[in-house]
């Protein structure tokens, strides 16, 4: 069991102070704070290795190179997939879920077909795929969410995944609610009908184990810096014999073998979808974020995390006027909440006064925020290094607020 109040000294940013108080970082789904192991990787690495990979035959070149892809290598062990070349490196979750939007959901997809969707859906899970039907003729259809307890109605599963339905893409985890879906079941039903599957892991993959193979996906998609790791990295797994079949995603230096002037010839995965310079550096990040949640365990970040959450839930629904969102109980590391009376935006703002850092809006979610009749939440999410203490003094703050806007 990892002493959690140990873990918060290996994040520089957490010791500081935010309009005199000390800082209490709720805004985790958006973003997770760095530990000391990553920023000083990121350092060391510009200090010693930084010279472009796969291409030199000097000593720098052929570290970084080794740090590269021994980062694939890393990532691919941490979700289990089957081979390295299952990893694309990307820029984050949106880029990986556009990746194969653009790429095997133009070169499948025809009119008639259909792409599943939630209703809980990011919009970066779901833009992609109004784009791709746009663009192939096929049809958008979602599987509905049961009201504020925000679970998915499985009941409506056998309705509308149909032998019609070629995608199903799906959260593992939703930013909004914090429900964490039956990703497995979700896979298997799809696989009975020939679906593809394609899971947006950003909420879920720094917070629980995360296995692949386990859950049966065709693609899970993921950033790095919801796990610890730098912005501006992230990956894309999916089967390889998928991946084999996939046109390019860009074109560029890195993903040929061969360039005549009319034509050329692609690579395997992964090098057919990275083309140009990657992001060496922050991949040598990714791997490193990998190790540290893995020292800590993943089971037990879950246990924690879940635990917070819990305990949130149950102090924040004594506050008078909120509506919580998300399941009552089994939800992951977050808290969405509103008040009739007080704009989230309000919320965040004073909360700020007291150090405290929250996430208020819609939260890129606007089509489940309408079906619920609200414009946005505030949301309270939670790692590794945050603490009992700090959900008191987020409850304090809110009573207070409660308090101004009341005029009491």
């Amino acid at each position: 069991m990892p002493d959690w109040k140990k873990v918060r000294d290996d994040f520089p940013a957490l010791h500081q102070q935010v309009n005199g108080k000390p800082l209490v970082y709720l805004d985790n789904a958006a973003t997770t704070q760095r530990p000391r192991i990553v920023i000083d990787a990121l350092s060391r690495f510009y200090e010693r290795d930084n010279a472009n990979v796969h291409r030199g035959l000097h000593a720098l070149s052929m570290r970084a190179t080794d740090a590269f892809e021994g980062a694939r290598a890393r990532v691919a062990k941490f979700i289990n997939a089957a081979a390295p070349e299952e990893i694309i490196f990307t820029r984050g979750t949106t880029e990986s879920i556009n990746l194969v939007a653009n790429t095997w959901a133009v070169a499948n997809l025809k009119k008639g077909d259909v792409i599943l969707l939630t209703e809980m859906e990011h919009h970066s899970n779901l833009v992609p795929w109004q784009l791709a039907a746009q663009r192939t003729g096929a049809q958008l259809r979602y599987l509905p969410v049961t009201g504020d307890e925000g679970l998915l109605d499985l009941s409506q599963l056998d309705r509308v995944l149909t032998p019609e339905v070629k995608l199903f893409a799906f959260t593992h985890m939703s930013n909004t609610l914090g429900t964490i879906n039956p990703a497995a079941e979700l896979c298997a039903r799809a696989k009975k009908v020939g679906a593809v599957t394609v899971i947006d892991g950003a909420q879920s993959i720094g917070h629980m184990p995360v296995d692949v193979r386990a859950l049966g996906c065709d693609f899970y998609a993921f950033s790095g810096h919801k796990m610890g790791a730098s912005t501006g990295i992230g990956a894309l797994y999916g089967r390889r014999a998928l991946l084999d079949a996939m046109p390019p995603y860009q074109g560029g230096g890195g993903m040929i073998t061969n360039v005549e002037f009319f034509e050329s010839r692609w690579k395997p995965s992964p090098e057919r979808f990275e083309a140009g310079t990657p992001n060496f550096a922050d991949a040598v990040t990714l791997g490193l974020a990998c190790d540290y949640l893995d020292g800590l365990g993943r089971a037990e970040i879950a246990r924690h995390d879940g635990q917070l959450a819990q305990l949130a839930y149950e102090k924040l629904s004594t506050l008078p006027g909120i509506r919580l969102l998300g399941p009552k109980s089994g939800r992951g590391g977050l808290v969405s909440f509103a008040f009739n009376e007080v704009h989230a935006h309000d919320i965040v703002t004073f909360a700020d006064e007291d150090g405290i850092a929250l996430r208020g809006g819609h939260h890129c979610n606007q089509p489940l925020m309408r079906k619920l009749g609200l414009t946005g939440t505030t949301r309270a999410s939670f790692y590794v290094y945050n603490t009992e203490a700090e959900i008191d003094a987020l409850v304090a703050s809110l009573r207070r607020i409660l308090k101004f806007f009341s005029g009491n």
